[in-house]
């Protein structure tokens, strides 16, 4: 009979993201943007943000490594939706001149 793996910290409710345990509102996906992205390691995670504990940043590592596609969707879907936004929402004119003004 095949073991079921749990992940300690990790809280996962139907479709919704998975999370920490303790802190409702830190999403897998934040920790693992830090490490793809950022290149951070396990420790540089805990470090910049210290209400995490290093123990809390390896279970969000482990759950990302076993559900590598559930949550590269998650991440990609909110790639798509602040691409979206941003097509919606154009930086105005004046924000433009203003950026442009700053670079002289």
């Amino acid at each position: 009979m095949p073991l079921e793996a749990t992940y300690p910290h990790i809280v996962k409710e139907g479709s919704q993201p998975a999370r920490l345990e303790g802190h409702a509102r830190t999403r897998v996906a934040l920790i693992v943007t830090d490490y793809l992205w950022r290149g951070w390691s396990a420790e540089e995670i805990a470090l910049k943000y210290p209400y995490l504990t290093l123990a809390e940043v390896h279970a969000a590592m482990a759950y990302y490594f076993d559900h590598r596609e559930e949550i590269d969707l998650e991440l990609a879907a909110e790639y798509r939706d602040v691409e979206a936004w941003k097509q919606a929402h154009p930086t105005s004119p004046l924000l433009l001149r203003l950026k442009e003004h700053s670079r002289r």
